[in-house]
């Protein structure tokens, strides 16, 4: 009976901490998100959203800025999922590589621009606790996390332009 009894109340203290921990984000990175959100949209709307579009347009000329620039620009200012929408500028050919970098930063760019994907959250906010219980500064994990995404996300859009040409050469498909 008592064995019972203790796994009823582990299994409510599990719920309890649950309940601490949503708390904890609505008084605290909830608030945040939504400031980042409103503040990006008055910087697309002071810019204007044509050019928004003519710089995004831009940046898909050349293999370094459609592989760094391009998801930048869209995962800051549309966020997840929204940031993949900027393929529309990206002609078809390159679609598959920068959905790959699209994708690729949107766990990079969490720690200075938490708005841009709420789902990583999670994973930054459990690395930022390690990172603060140890005295560290969360900036500093947060600008090597964007440099490194930057790499990242350039090569492997470049990696998978290559194989998806690759792929499409082999089986004959012409691309535009």
């Amino acid at each position: 009976m008592e064995f019972i009894a203790g796994l009823a109340n582990g299994f409510m203290e599990l719920f309890k901490a649950g309940a601490a921990t949503f708390a904890g984000w609505v008084t605290g990175i909830i608030p945040l998100v939504v400031i980042m959100m409103t503040a990006v949209s008055s910087v697309i709307k002071m810019i204007g959203e044509e050019r928004v579009n003519r710089v995004a347009q831009r940046a898909t000329e050349n293999i370094i800025t459609r592989y760094t620039v391009l998801p930048v620009l869209a995962v800051m200012f549309l966020g997840n999922p929204m940031s993949y929408t900027f393929g529309r500028f990206v002609k078809q050919k390159y679609k598959p590589a920068f959905y790959d970098a699209n994708v690729s930063f949107l766990h990079p760019v969490t720690g200075l621009f938490p708005h841009a994907n709420g789902g990583e959250l999670f994973v930054y906010m459990g690395i930022a606790a390690g990172i603060t219980a140890l005295g560290l500064p969360l900036g500093d994990l947060a600008v090597r996390y964007f440099l490194v995404g930057l790499v990242v996300i350039l090569l492997r859009g470049i990696v998978t332009e290559k194989i998806y040409f690759y792929m499409c050469a082999k089986d004959g498909k012409k691309l535009d």
